[in-house]
């Protein structure tokens, strides 16, 4: 028989940079259901040499991506370490963490998370469930979007749950089964002009209110293969990096009339990714404080009550998935669907690392 409770924390860095995300919870099945408290929860920012070599480290070679892997799996474990002390946290069932996406790309078979190497358990003290993405794309999957098994069990009352972070995703059920996938860049383009402007982020995106529409660069981003791909389907940073920010890039316009434009792309994609324009979705993650976006969402899609849940729902929902995934994977039960990953089967992915 299987525990009723688990007191887990969910570990989360997201392709934003915003830093890692750590969240103490406690789940609790009952008669099929699950249920979720958060607890102690907190972001720990990367030092400006950490934020440097994350941004820069998708150019790595193979040497200086062990070397990467081997130091960051050491700043992750004291990071969870420091957590799990400053809060005196006890009797953990698990660390559940997701590491840090380099390389992602599914079509060439290989995905690449940092974080993940076993000595992990033994800096954290504790058994740790980690490295969900590797298997999904061993057998045939995109390893992403991870989050729509945790929409499904926590969140069944919405019709959509949308994610806006590094990039945003989508899931929703379609006859039964779950659909979900990213839809586009958010933040890994929005941050990357605030940082132009001196900014760590733009502020409920203020300066891109301040901004201009483009009607020719809109146009050229929507014109974007990816948007006509079918999904199964997922973004990595490479194609910010070698695709859009060069699309962008090729305009003389001022930085403010860049986000704007790209601010009214997101709200546009957003409107074409969802089949049904009625009913409630879920808003997480941090774009969910950029007010203009939320507006041009709104403005978009008229007929959908938007909800943006509790402030530890919203920034902490990531970490909080992630540590579901961690339990659903100490119970060898089903932790990702192939309807939404493309995998050849549903299957508990992740590896398990004892303290």
């Amino acid at each position: 028989m299987f525990k009723k409770t688990y007191s887990v924390i969910g570990v989360m860095s997201g392709t934003s940079l915003d830093g890692v995300d750590l969240a103490h919870i406690h789940f609790t099945e009952k008669e099929g259901r699950w249920s979720y408290q958060i607890l102690e929860s907190e972001t720990v920012s990367y030092s400006t040499e950490w934020l440097n070599k994350l941004k820069v480290a998708v150019g790595f070679s193979k040497d200086e991506l062990v070397q990467l892997n081997l130091n960051y799996t050491e700043l992750l474990g004291k990071i969870i370490k420091s957590f799990i002390g400053r809060n005196h946290i006890s009797n953990l069932d698990a660390v559940c963490s997701h590491g840090h996406t380099i390389l992602h790309q599914p079509q060439n078979g290989f995905t690449f998370q940092i974080g993940n190497l076993p000595q992990i358990a033994t800096i954290v003290g504790e058994k740790v469930v980690c490295d969900f993405r590797v298997q999904d794309v061993e057998l045939g999957g995109q390893g992403a979007p991870l989050v729509p098994i945790g929409d499904r069990i926590l969140f069944a009352e919405f019709d959509y749950c949308l994610n806006l972070g590094g990039f945003s995703n989508v899931s929703f059920e379609d006859n039964s089964k779950r659909i979900a996938f990213d839809i586009s860049p958010v933040n890994t383009v929005l941050n990357f002009y605030a940082n132009q402007l001196g900014l760590n982020y733009d502020d409920k995106g203020k300066m891109a209110r301040s901004g201009k529409m483009n009607s020719d660069l809109l146009n050229e981003l929507n014109a974007l293969d990816y948007y006509k791909k079918a999904f199964p389907k997922s973004l990595g940073f490479e194609f910010v990096k070698e695709i859009v920010l060069p699309l962008i890039e090729n305009y003389s316009i001022a930085t403010a009339d860049k986000m704007h434009t790209f601010t009214e792309h997101i709200a546009l994609q957003t409107y074409l990714a969802l089949p049904k324009k009625s009913g409630k979705i879920l808003i997480t993650g941090g774009g969910a404080y950029n007010d203009f976006l939320i507006e041009r969402m709104q403005f978009h899609l008229p007929n959908i009550e938007i909800i943006i849940p509790d402030s530890k729902t919203l920034e902490f929902k990531e970490a909080l998935i992630f540590a579901l995934l961690g339990v659903l994977k100490l119970r060898n039960e089903i932790n990702v669907l192939s309807s939404v990953t493309g995998a050849e089967r549903d299957h508990s992915s992740g590896v398990i690392y004892p303290a």
